[in-house]
This record gives C-alpha cells, structure tokens and sequence, in this order.
C-alpha cells in the first residue's frame, strides 16, 4: 500500500484498514509456523503497512490536536 492511497483514507476506514492488516498478519504468521510460506517477506510488508497505517492515524491525531489549541 502507498502512502497516496493511505492519506486518501477517511480515520474510520483507516482503523478498519488496520484491523484487517492485523488479523491477516496473524494469519500470515501462523500460516509459516506450520510450513514456511512461498513468500516470506510477505510478512514484513504487512508489518510495514500497518507501521505506515499508524503512522497516519497518529498524524490526524495531532494535527486536529493543534487546531483545536
């Protein structure tokens, strides 16, 4: 995922985003503790992705934190 596609994502649809991200990293890694996937590395973007979806998420936060001050 982008970062363009990222900050075109309303806050609502960002922690939606995040939850499915999570639950397929669980599933990611749960897939290659019994056997090892095709793509490995596939873990490591969907850990990336969920650091830039935070990311995101804690810059809405503390730019609507300095607009209200």
């Amino acid at each position: 995922m982008k970062n363009s596609e990222i900050t075109g994502l309303s806050k609502e649809e960002l922690v939606a985003r995040i939850a499915e991200e999570k639950e397929n990293l669980v599933k990611l890694k749960f897939a290659h503790t019994i056997s090892a996937i095709e793509n490995p590395s596939r873990i490591q973007k969907v850990r990336r992705d969920i650091a830039r979806l935070n990311t995101e998420v804690t810059k809405r936060k503390a730019e609507s934190a300095t607009e209200t001050k």
